[in-house]
């Protein structure tokens, strides 16, 4: 089985990459019956659009499931911080044009296709621990929200759970490329006023990666 497990920054997968160092290879982790490829993108969407198109432009063999892991704002209140989520759909947050008070998204200008600015997650690769999870939906924004106004604009213009930088890039290039795949994401914050006190990266980063591990040694157990 070949896996390539996508992250925007080392620092999010460091529990992951610390359990199989030992059978680390660059960037190549090879277990039993089991290859995973990590590939860190940078931080936002452009990086990550990058990163994505030049890896996928060179696949020198079939790949079973793509991955990217990564934390995430919350929208949701009802969302705890350290929450991992199945992320079903998401969406490039403000393509498009605004009218006075009012945003038009790129699709309703017809400039493309609904389809290239909002992102569906088919199951095309079955998975019980994935499955568990709870879903959510999000979008994707270079501006990580913290104001109170743009905050409940972009609330009810897309309705979403949670946000990211660089979800929708990562869920575009594997549609295109007709890849299965999963974004798994873990809640470090709420979508609020910019206060740092109350986020807590490290208890994201440590349950998101608790559950990668988990499902990479499900892959080895059950190729």
């Amino acid at each position: 089985m070949k896996l390539i497990i996508v992250a925007a920054s080392e620092r999010e997968i460091k529990p992951f990459l610390r359990e199989f160092a030992y059978n680390t290879q660059g960037s190549i982790i090879k277990l039993d019956g089991v290859t995973a490829e990590v590939l860190v993108t940078g931080v936002g969407i452009a990086n990550t659009a990058f990163a994505m198109g030049k890896r996928f432009a060179n696949l020198e063999s079939v790949i079973d499931l793509v991955i990217n892991v990564g934390i995430a704002g919350s929208f949701n209140p009802s969302l705890e911080i350290g929450t991992v989520l199945n992320v079903t759909q998401d969406c490039l947050a403000f393509f498009g044009a605004e009218d006075g008070e009012s945003f038009i998204t790129a699709d309703e200008l017809n400039l493309v296709d609904k389809s290239e600015v909002v992102f569906e997650n088919p199951e095309l690769f079955q998975s019980s621990l994935i499955a568990a999870l709870p879903t959510a939906k999000a979008i994707s924004s270079n501006t990580g929200h913290g104001n109170v106004d743009s905050i409940e604009r972009t609330m009810t213009i897309y309705h979403a759970d949670i946000e990211s930088m660089e979800g929708a890039a990562f869920t575009m290039a594997c549609t295109k490329a007709a890849l299965p795949h999963y974004q798994i994401r873990s809640i470090s914050n709420k979508v609020e006023r910019r206060n740092t006190d109350n986020w807590d990266i490290p208890l994201a980063v440590i349950n998101l990666n608790k559950t990668l591990i988990s499902l990479v040694n499900s892959f080895i157990h059950n190729p």
